[in-house]
C-alpha cells in the first residue's frame, strides 16, 4: 500500500512538517503545492526530505475560485508523472492533520482497494441552496478591482447560466481520498472540455462540486463511498469551519475520520499533542 498525500498550503511549514513525520511510516509520499503568493524559501526546512516533493507549476489560490481546483489539477498531474506506484491520493491542506495513525489510515485502505472517498449531496435534493454558485456568475477567479460589484450588475442583466454539459451536480466538500487513476480521470475530463472549464472559472466554489460531480455522472459512481473521513467543526457558523483545540479532543477521537481540520500550532499546539499521544497508544 503506497499513498501520496497531496498538500495545498500557504500555512505555517513547521506544521506540515509536523504532520509529515506524523505520517511518515515509509509507505506516504508527500506532494506539496504552495500558493505561488509565498515564498518557497519559507518552507525550505522541508526540502531535504527524500519523500517530500514541491509542485512545481504553482498557482496563485483564490479562496473559492477555480485557481483552487487548478492546483489540485497540477498536484495529481506531477503525482501521476513520476512513475511511482500509488495506491491512493489524498487531498489535504497545511491546516489539516492526521487524527488516525499512519498504520490505520494505510490498514483501512488496504481492507478497501477499488473504492473512492468523497463526500457528496445532489444539488437538486439534498443542497439546493448550492445551485447559485452555477447559476451566477461568480468572479473570484479575477484580479478584478470592483469585481463583486461587476458580479451584482452582469447577474442583474443576465439569466440564470446553463452548464455546456448536460450534468447532474453534487458536492459539499473539496477533501477526497482517490484513486490515481479516479483523480486523473476528473482532470482528464474537464481539461478536455474547454466550455466546461470556461464555464467553471465563473463558478464559486468549484472545488466544492466539481470532483464529485464528474465522478458521480462518470463509471466510478458505483465505487464512491459517501464519505472523505475528514472530521469538520462547523459549529462556529459561518463560511468557514472552527479552529480545533484542546477542549475538541474528545469528539476528534470519537471520529471515524482519518484527518481534522482545521489546526493551528499557533493557536493551539497541545491539541496536536493529544492526538499524537493517543494515536500511538492506541493504533500502533
Amino acid at each position: 500500500m503506497k499513498i501520496a498525500c497531496l498538500i495545498v498550503t500557504y500555512t505555517s511549514a513547521a506544521q506540515t512538517r509536523r504532520m509529515i513525520e506524523m505520517l511518515n511510516n515509509g509507505q506516504f509520499d508527500f506532494y506539496i503545492h504552495l500558493d505561488k503568493k509565498v515564498d518557497i524559501a519559507t518552507h525550505k526546512d522541508l526540502f531535504n526530505i527524500p519523500n517530500v516533493y514541491f509542485i512545481t507549476d504553482r498557482v496563485d489560490v483564490q479562496w473559492a475560485a477555480y485557481s483552487t481546483v487548478q492546483a489540485a489539477f497540477n498536484g495529481i498531474k506531477q503525482i501521476i508523472a513520476s512513475n511511482i506506484t500509488y495506491d491512493y491520493i489524498n487531498l489535504i491542506t497545511g491546516q489539516d492533520y492526521p487524527i488516525k495513525s499512519a498504520a490505520y489510515i494505510q490498514n483501512f485502505l488496504s481492507a478497501n482497494i477499488g473504492k473512492q472517498f468523497i463526500e457528496y449531496k445532489n444539488f437538486d435534493t439534498d443542497w439546493e441552496e448550492a445551485k447559485a454558485r452555477i447559476e451566477k456568475y461568480h468572479f473570484t477567479n479575477l484580479h478584478l478591482v470592483g469585481k463583486h460589484r461587476l458580479e451584482k450588475v452582469v447577474n442583474f442583466f443576465t439569466g440564470k447560466r446553463k452548464p455546456p454539459i448536460k450534468l447532474n451536480f453534487y458536492g459539499v466538500s473539496t477533501f477526497w481520498t482517490l484513486s490515481p487513476e479516479c483523480a486523473l480521470y476528473v482532470v482528464n475530463y474537464v481539461e478536455k472540455n474547454s466550455a466546461l472549464k470556461s464555464f467553471l472559472k465563473y463558478t464559486w466554489g468549484s472545488d466544492e462540486f466539481i470532483f464529485q460531480t464528474v465522478l458521480m455522472n462518470s463509471p466510478y459512481k458505483d465505487v464512491i463511498v459517501n464519505n472523505n473521513y475528514r472530521y469538520v467543526d462547523w459549529s462556529a457558523g459561518g463560511a468557514r469551519p472552527k479552529f480545533l483545540k484542546s477542549e475538541d479532543f474528545e469528539k476528534i477521537i470519537a471520529s471515524d475520520a482519518f484527518f481534522g481540520r482545521k489546526f493551528n500550532i499557533d493557536i493551539d499546539s497541545d491539541i496536536l499533542d493529544k492526538i499524537d499521544e493517543w494515536c500511538k497508544k492506541n493504533q500502533d
